[in-house]
């Protein structure tokens, strides 16, 4: 795919694409009923191309981002939360309201909504027809199809909307596009895809929904879903038409079942939209295409002063509902993800970084703010004196532009112009109640810089709001840290406490193990006594470590795994399993297996996890321990330790213990075996993996470090 041209490049990044109002009213009205769960709400997002891929975007963006792509709205409805859509959503309203001068109207709004929804459901039930693996998938890239119409209306106006009024479905159109425009919507439509990190395959049904029909059984089959589902809206319900259309595919489909989806999907977008009060206009299920509308007689202009005073109480009010949202945000992450949103939405800025005064209160650090350039998280700008643009828009307390002086960039503000891709900076001070709390900083073009010049002062007080509501979560977050520290010290103390009083009864128990070896005879159960006493040990140290912070060090010979595990075996086989009918099957070898861990964490992991074990078997069901040397992984030695069981599997939520702290209640005793498993295995270096399913069992391994002596270092 060819670079974009930069007009629209920049209406992409912006992710500028208008919801119909009522939808709007709609979600918003939802979010206030506390009856409403997380599939509700994804339920009408997932109506409106505008919002769903708003709301793919923030889950999908590295602030969120942990692992594989979010695709389905619920998930990110999930991982962004509640109080931050409502944030959105907000911005979304006041956006509208900013924009009086708006290059969509309502009702070329409505007709894509309608569109976008109709071909949406119409690809989920040709996906569902034709066996695909995941049909909502099919429905979110139909639904989407033609978001690239949008975006190049935001950036090119009425020439498009003109072209769009006349070129109709002609075979040219996507080939007309590219002539007039250098790109098309569809090629715009899979841009934002891909920029999003999401499934190629997506992108695929968005940039192949208007291919030559010659050419589009060559596609996979979730574009040539999408791709027939936007040639049915052309078509009045004929059976011998669909017919025609499906034999261009490779889609296994009966034409008289598609005439059924096709009624179908055209009876529930209707619905839908009588649901949210938006009128469907008379050619639905056809498009409603407008000639581009004649000039509008121009509004009564007002004097310069009036101008600025409608502008500053204006801005303040509408940003009024914003800040009452932000101050509902849970955490300083939360709050800054908003910011960054809730900027693109208002005043689309697509590329921004913030940075933070830091705890001596002289300087500017990005370190700590994700999902922005590597650049900003090395930062420590000094506040005085104010040698860069970003300095001086903090200390006069006023928005700064480069474009604005004449006088050249410090080298500082060159380096993030560059880290931001852009022509140029703006910097929006975040000052609260004369508290200096950061700073926005936004790359943008001289054009953009041009049409945001009268809403200054609405960046002013956006600035203002966010200093509040940074500086409001900034100290609570501070106040929960030290609550936690108080907390911590408490508990030291009793652990001490605890320590103290728990030493003398263990002592004296291991006193008593000393007599009684000396008191039987010879080599009859002395082994198992000189582990009894080392577990005694073990449990004193576990007591001690409660009370004192420390690092462990790794004995200089290792760890024995297998004499680990052997001594383990010879005193808890027995009550764990055996005593309960559990069948015990066992590789360990007799060869010493040294690992570079430390022995009581070992120990203290294998029980939690025999345990665990022995709690979810009962009797007549089998649990294996194996230990294998000599596996590498990734270039490092491990030796394996593999635990499989045939109970009933772990829920995917205790899985997740392993990796992830747990929450711990006050009264909680039961279920932290996993969450501190996968602490100490941290601690010590060791992976574990987990595979459970219902009913088939658990196996879990870990892969612990080898012991290299320093000698084979040399």
């Amino acid at each position: 795919m060819h670079r974009l041209p930069e007009v629209v490049r920049e209406s992409v990044e912006t992710g500028k694409i208008p919801s119909p109002p009522e939808v709007l009213v709609h979600l918003m009205r939802a979010m206030e009923d506390e009856a409403s769960s997380i599939p509700d709400l994804a339920q009408i997002v997932s109506q409106d191309p505008g919002l769903a891929s708003r709301i793919l975007s923030v889950a999908n963006s590295p602030a969120l981002r942990r692992t594989k792509e979010l695709t389905t709205i619920e998930d990110c409805l999930t991982s962004i939360g509640i109080r931050l859509v409502r944030a959105l959503v907000t911005c979304l309203s006041i956006q509208r309201l900013f924009d009086k001068d708006q290059k969509l109207s309502l009702a070329e709004v409505a007709d894509f909504w309608c569109h976008s929804l109709l071909v949406g459901e119409l690809a989920r039930g040709i996906a569902e027809q034709a066996g695909l693996h995941k049909p909502d998938d099919a429905y979110l890239s139909g639904l989407l199809h033609d978001i690239g119409e949008l975006i190049l209306l935001q950036a090119i106006g009425d020439p498009y909307r003109q072209f769009l009024a006349n070129v109709s479905a002609r075979p040219s159109l996507t080939a007309d596009e590219e002539q007039l425009f250098g790109t098309t919507h569809g090629e715009v439509g899979a841009w934002l895809i891909a920029h999003w990190g999401l499934d190629s395959v997506l992108a695929d049904g968005i940039a192949f929904h208007h291919a030559r029909a010659t050419e589009i059984a060559a596609a996979t089959a979730l574009p040539q879903a999408v791709w027939l589902a936007q040639a049915l809206t052309l078509l009045e319900e004929d059976a011998a038409e669909y017919g025609a259309l499906i034999e261009r595919t490779a889609l296994a489909i009966d034409p008289v079942a598609l005439v059924v989806t096709r009624a179908r999907a055209v009876e529930r977008t209707r619905q839908i939209a009588e649901a949210m009060g938006i009128a469907v206009a008379a050619e639905f299920p056809q498009r409603a295409l407008q000639q581009v509308p004649a000039t509008s007689v121009p509004a009564m202009s007002l004097s310069p002063a009036e101008s600025e005073l409608s502008v500053m109480v204006g801005g303040m009010a509408l940003l009024q509902p914003l800040q009452q949202d932000l101050l509902q945000l849970g955490n300083v992450r939360e709050v800054l993800l908003a910011l960054r949103e809730s900027a693109r939405i208002l005043f689309e800025l697509p590329s921004m970084a913030i940075l933070l005064v830091d705890a001596s209160g002289a300087a500017l650090t990005g370190d700590g703010v994700e999902g922005q350039p590597s650049l900003f998280r090395q930062l420590s700008i000094p506040l005085a004196p104010a040698a860069c643009l970003v300095a001086a828009a903090v200390a006069d307390h006023q928005v700064r532009a480069s474009f604005a002086s004449a006088q050249p960039l410090a080298l500082l503000d060159q380096q993030l112009v560059r880290a931001l891709s852009a022509d140029g900076l703006l910097c929006i001070p975040l000052v609260a109640r004369q508290r200096t709390v950061g700073v926005i900083v936004c790359g943008l073009s001289s054009a953009h810089y041009t049409g945001l010049q009268r809403r200054i002062p609405w960046l002013k007080h956006f600035g203002k709001i966010a200093a509040l509501s940074l500086e409001i979560a900034l100290v609570a977050e501070q106040q929960r840290h030290q609550a936690e520290k108080q907390r911590t010290q408490q508990f030291i103390r009793h652990a001490r406490q605890i320590a103290h009083e728990a030493g003398n009864p263990l002592g004296i128990i291991k006193s008593y193990l000393k007599i009684l070896e000396r008191k039987l005879p010879e080599d009859s159960v002395g082994q198992e006594l000189g582990i009894l006493a080392e577990e005694i040990d073990r449990v004193a140290g576990i007591v001690g470590k409660m009370a004192d912070e420390h690092t462990q060090n790794v004995a200089s010979q290792g760890t024995d795994l297998a004499a680990v595990l052997s001594d383990l075996l010879a005193l808890y086989a027995d009550p764990l399993f055996k005593e309960k009918g559990i069948r015990v099957e066992k590789q360990v070898p007799p060869a010493e297996i040294l690992a570079s861990v430390e022995r009581d964490s070992f120990k203290q992991i294998v029980l939690n996890l025999w345990k665990n074990a022995s709690e979810a078997l009962g009797a007549g069901e089998l649990v294996k321990i194996v230990l294998i040397d000599g596996v590498v992984h990734g270039g490092t030695h491990y030796a394996q330790l593999r635990i499989d069981d045939s109970g009933p599997g772990i829920s995917e939520a205790k899985i997740r213990t392993l990796y992830e702290p747990a929450v711990i209640s006050t009264t909680q005793t039961r279920g932290l075996g996993l969450s501190l498993v996968g602490r100490l295995a941290r601690q010590e270096g060791i992976l574990i993996t987990c595979r459970s399913q219902p009913g088939a069992g658990t196996c879990i391994e870990l892969l612990v470090p080898k012991f290299i002596p320093e000698s084979a270092l040399t």
